[in-house]
């Protein structure tokens, strides 16, 4: 997640649930270190979520990025793992797909209003079997309303299927401050230029060099979010310059870094 490659991650534990005790089930983890889970499914429906540190949720499709206010909706079925940056608070929800019958078949970031923030952290603190009838069952419909209405966001570095192209992107995943060139790509993997280009366009929807931005920028919210300095952070994801940086990340952003995690 970061551009500098932090230590490596140890091995966080997935719940063993034969089945969700509620429609809705929270889960609260500390993470002091950086943390990645195997590659798993579940057969519910799971938001995860922190209100500290960023995490990173991967599938075949791509990865999912969510800084804090931010949550990715994972659908039930789906294969997947989850990196956490060191310094985590986990507020994850797993929802029986009874509950969700309005959501989106695939993997998402969303949205985490101020409401939406203090219902999770609310939920996380009930009993297991809260009673379906009462004041927690009432509070759990309001927080499957604001779920749905949570805005989807565009935290999302889409993955290529074409062989050739996942060999350039696990590179500059690795070493996102590299300068090679779709030229130079193309002279290693004896393909032409143009094809690349056009190969990279139908499977991700995005040209190189709009991937690889968004590569650096989406790698550099974990290491802004525990405190590095921008330049530092500007330098490690291959920017010339602190202000190239600033302006990159305004413009896909729409704020600067310091204003984004305010």
């Amino acid at each position: 997640m970061s551009p500098k490659g932090h230590e490596k991650p140890v091995r966080r534990s997935i719940p063993g649930l034969p089945s969700l005790p509620r429609p809705i089930y929270g889960r609260t983890e500390s993470l002091p270190n950086r943390a990645l889970t195997r590659r798993h499914s579940h057969p519910w429906v799971q938001l995860s979520y922190a209100i500290q540190g960023v995490l990173e949720v991967q599938t075949s499709a791509g990865r999912f990025i969510a800084p804090p206010q931010r949550a990715v909706w994972i659908p039930a079925g789906m294969p997947h793992r989850v990196l956490s940056s060191p310094r985590t608070e986990m507020r994850s929800l797993y929802l029986d797909c009874s509950v969700t019958g309005w959501a989106a078949a695939h993997c998402q970031v969303l949205g985490v209003s101020e409401l939406l923030r203090e219902l999770i952290r609310a939920f996380s603190e009930f009993p297991v079997e809260y009673e379906l009838e009462g004041a927690h069952g009432r509070l759990a419909q309001v927080l499957l309303d604001q779920l749905a209405a949570a805005p989807q966001l565009d935290l999302m570095l889409p993955l290529p299927h074409d062989i050739r192209l996942r060999q350039i992107c696990r590179s500059l995943q690795l070493h996102p401050e590299q300068q090679t060139t779709l030229g130079h790509w193309s002279q290693k993997l004896a393909v032409t230029e143009k094809t690349l280009s056009r190969l990279f366009l139908r499977d991700t929807g995005l040209t190189f060099r709009a991937w690889r931005q968004r590569l650096r920028l989406l790698g550099a919210l974990t290491p802004l979010e525990t405190g590095e300095r921008v330049t530092d952070v500007a330098l490690a994801c291959g920017y010339d310059s602190t202000s190239a940086f600033i302006a990159a990340f305004r413009e896909h952003f729409g704020t600067t870094p310091r204003e984004f995690f305010r």
